[in-house]
């Protein structure tokens, strides 16, 4: 039986998240759909991370098992016939039996965009949140410095998450300007339900001085969501980096 890894892109606007629900569509189902099509049987397809209603990714890793004979061009090939335009398969390799394409995984790296411009630009309308207050990525870049290290991240989970574990480690975390777009990138070993957009959506109110300055360990170390800023919208998220 081999077990292969596929590296996919999607843009989530059309979909309800990664995983396969009863009442939605769902990036998941709609792959699984092509993959029955190609290998001409339902196969389990196991995905490195859930994502969230109308969030995105630059890069999405899943597994499937399977005994046919077929090149990995030749699976990328055949299902990226099958699948619609939003969702592409880019690569494609054998990896050995027990790889879990989410417990295998050393980190992820998530970035969120923010169009920074007076006006609404409609091209950017699914892909970034718009923000018409002016953003010192600077600034933000000092501040998000505090979020960088092994803490309990309770304060930055929506409350409809049932983990016993909150602990997790940030590796990194940046905001830059590229014109009119602010992006924010943060890589950790984990994230919690919604933890990216929280971190956003406080990052902002900092930005706005609803939170002070050097706040943000506080916020961190009281461990209470109600100290934290809003949860941005979906659609600036983007899962962006799989490290294994």
């Amino acid at each position: 039986m081999r077990n292969l890894l596929l590296t996919i892109q999607y843009d989530g606007s059309n979909y309800h998240g990664w995983q396969v629900q009863q009442n939605a569509l769902s990036v998941q189902e709609v792959f699984q759909n092509a993959v029955e099509e190609v290998f001409s049987e339902r196969l389990d397809v196991t995905g490195c991370s859930r994502t969230d209603t109308g969030v995105h990714a630059n890069m999405y890793c899943l597994t499937l098992k399977t005994d046919m004979n077929i090149s990995d061009n030749g699976v990328i090939f055949a299902l990226n016939t099958k699948l619609p335009p939003d969702i592409s398969v880019i690569g494609c390799r054998e990896v050995c039996g027990s790889f879990h394409p989410r417990y295998s995984c050393k980190s992820k790296e998530y970035v969120y965009k923010i169009y920074n411009g007076k006006f609404r630009n409609p091209f950017c309308s699914k892909y970034a949140l718009h923000y018409k207050y002016n953003i010192d990525a600077g600034f933000l870049n000092r501040e998000c410095k505090a979020f960088i290290g092994t803490y309990d991240y309770r304060a930055f989970c929506s409350a409809k998450s049932d983990v016993e574990d909150y602990v997790r480690t940030v590796k990194n975390f940046e905001v830059w300007r590229e014109n009119d777009m602010v992006y924010f990138k943060v890589e950790a070993d984990g994230f919690l339900y919604n933890m990216v957009r929280i971190m956003v959506g406080t990052l902002l109110f900092v930005s706005e001085g609803k939170i002070k300055a050097g706040e943000l360990i506080n916020i961190i170390n009281s461990k209470d969501r109600k100290l934290a800023g809003k949860t941005a919208p979906p659609q600036g998220l983007y899962l962006n980096k799989i490290n294994y």
